[in-house]
């Protein structure tokens, strides 16, 4: 039987941890935010304002910025739009966050029209902030390609386990072949990402699963980010193929 305590779900010790901005006005939640950020291994710079903001992303090159939509000087949009126009920026292209203690729907729809990759609600859980930090390349290089013990929890058992990853497995290696088809057909994409999202849930293929979300965030709202994106998904499939492919340890 697979043994979960011996699953593929090292950290990669040799990745740097992701620089992530925090500019937010209100003190307590900069401090939750930079120390709930800490505890899940990013490296935190606060700000307190969005002036501030903006000259921190512009000198220093973060890789994921979480931006108050309500700050002095200049809210989320402001600091992004700017940050966006200036191609010498040193974070022009690093995925941005909008943090709100309130969101209407139409509020949400404008937020990722101009970019932003995730808006998050504030008061905001752990489990909140560790979804965010998922869409950072940095972050997603930490990820195990594999976790037997998160796709035992899922599956139940390690036999359904070994068949999920079997379909699983045909599945990657037919997304090989449709790939490129696929980077000219948003739709297409779309449909089988949220297909794709499932069976890694149930796989514990942790590393691709992350790519995934990132992918779907950045087609919802940073349509100018995507190619890139499509290189890294490329490559955790790969990895994930060849993962899959190697005997798994067993008790």
């Amino acid at each position: 039987m697979m043994h979960p305590a011996h699953a593929d779900a090292a950290t990669r010790q040799d990745a740097a941890p992701p620089s992530v901005l925090v500019a937010d006005d209100d003190e307590a939640s900069r401090r939750f935010l930079h120390d709930a950020l800490e505890a899940l291994g990013a490296r935190v710079t606060r700000c307190c304002d969005g002036p501030q903001a903006l000259q921190a992303a512009v000198s220093e090159p973060f890789d994921l910025m979480l931006l108050d939509c309500r700050m002095p000087g200049s809210g989320a949009r402001e600091v992004l739009a700017s940050l966006r126009a200036n191609r010498a920026a040193a974070s022009r292209d690093a995925v941005a966050v909008a943090t709100t203690a309130e969101l209407a729907p139409a509020l949400r729809a404008e937020l990722l029209a101009q970019g932003f990759g995730e808006i998050l609600i504030k008061p905001c859980r752990i489990e909140d902030l560790r979804r965010v930090m998922g869409l950072a390349p940095a972050y997603m290089r930490q990820l195990p390609v594999l976790d037997d013990a998160a796709a035992l929890l899922a599956s139940g058992d390690s036999a359904t386990m070994i068949a999920l990853r079997q379909l699983l497995q045909q599945e990657l290696l037919a997304l090989c072949k449709e790939l490129d088809h696929l980077s000219g057909d948003t739709a297409g994409l779309r449909e089988r990402l949220h297909r794709l999202r499932s069976s890694c849930g149930f796989c514990g293929t942790t590393a691709l699963s992350a790519h995934v979300v990132s992918l779907q965030q950045l087609l919802a709202g940073r349509p100018s980010a995507v190619e890139q994106a499509m290189t890294r998904f490329r490559g955790a499939l790969i990895e994930t193929l060849q993962a899959l492919d190697q005997p798994r340890p067993t008790a």
